[in-house]
């Protein structure tokens, strides 16, 4: 039976790209409105597997996926790393000062700030849930521009009026896989994990102390507010290895003698 894939649509983003790297074209695609209904379709059993983006190159990690995962009980189960190239994609080939606005993402936007900032200053800039419902927009409406990548480009039938207008040439996105079920391990993973601590002195470094105490290589670490006290902070924490690795195992034992406590975000084979 064909896997039911849940990713952030319209169809034509950068999600649905990854999903397609990850699962084939043989897959069967739900495009969600949202990051929190792409959660809720894994977590319902709606879909067997959902694909967010969790971080990009230029603009850090993306809010909303993480504010998911605090809360929900989904796995990350595979990581797919994409390419992104960002284009001004319109219905027609007209002066960029024709345009009542242009269209994206917000962090599709901040990824190109400084393009927009330079070529397009007068323009106002309107946000979306994602590039390919700008895309859409821009089909639709021709005072529109969209940023969006070729996959939008090809489905919604758009000139592309300026190629490659991302800050960053290296510019990229991760994206997770989410599943209801652990990896098995691969020999080449990588965990993440939630970390809670109070607002005390030293908190950050009784976190860090036991990976280096075990020497294991961190490849992220960012803090978040938490939403439950004031001044209180969350740490995401990806490294090197698998939940079921001895080590592993080790290093939650420390995290819990000197932490609030760790939830397993998932453990994955790690991308490229």
């Amino acid at each position: 039976m064909t896997a039911r894939i849940a990713y952030l649509g319209p169809p034509g983003t950068f999600s649905q790209e990854a999903a397609l790297r990850q699962f084939g074209n043989d897959c069967e695609l739900l495009d969600c409105r949202a990051i929190d209904e792409v959660f809720a379709a894994v977590e319902s059993g709606k879909a067997a597997y959902g694909v967010t983006p969790i971080e990009n190159s230029t603009e850090g990690a993306v809010n909303n996926t993480q504010d998911c995962l605090i809360d929900s009980p989904a796995q990350i189960v595979a990581e797919q790393v994409v390419p992104i190239e960002h284009h001004l994609l319109a219905r027609d080939r007209v002066p960029r000062a024709a345009f009542d606005c242009v269209a994206s993402h917000p962090q599709s936007l901040a990824q190109c700030r400084k393009w927009l900032r330079s070529h397009m200053p007068d323009v106002p800039l309107r946000e979306c849930a994602s590039n390919g419902e700008a895309a859409r927009m821009a089909a639709e409406d021709p005072a529109v521009a969209a940023i969006a990548g070729n996959m939008a480009r090809k489905i919604y039938d758009l000139q592309a009026l300026e190629e490659s207008i991302q800050d960053q040439v290296g510019n990229r996105t991760r994206f997770a896989v989410l599943g209801r079920e652990q990896a098995a391990p691969s020999g080449h993973d990588k965990t993440s994990i939630l970390v809670y601590t109070g607002n005390r002195p030293g908190a950050l470094f009784r976190v860090l102390e036991p990976f280096e105490n075990l020497q294991i290589s961190l490849s992220r670490l960012e803090s978040r507010p938490s939403r439950d006290e004031k001044w209180e902070y969350i740490f995401f924490v990806d490294f090197e290895g698998h939940c079921r690795d001895e080590k592993v195992e080790e290093l939650f034992r420390r995290l819990s003698a000197c932490t609030d406590a760790v939830k397993i975000l998932g453990s994955y084979p790690a991308g490229a």
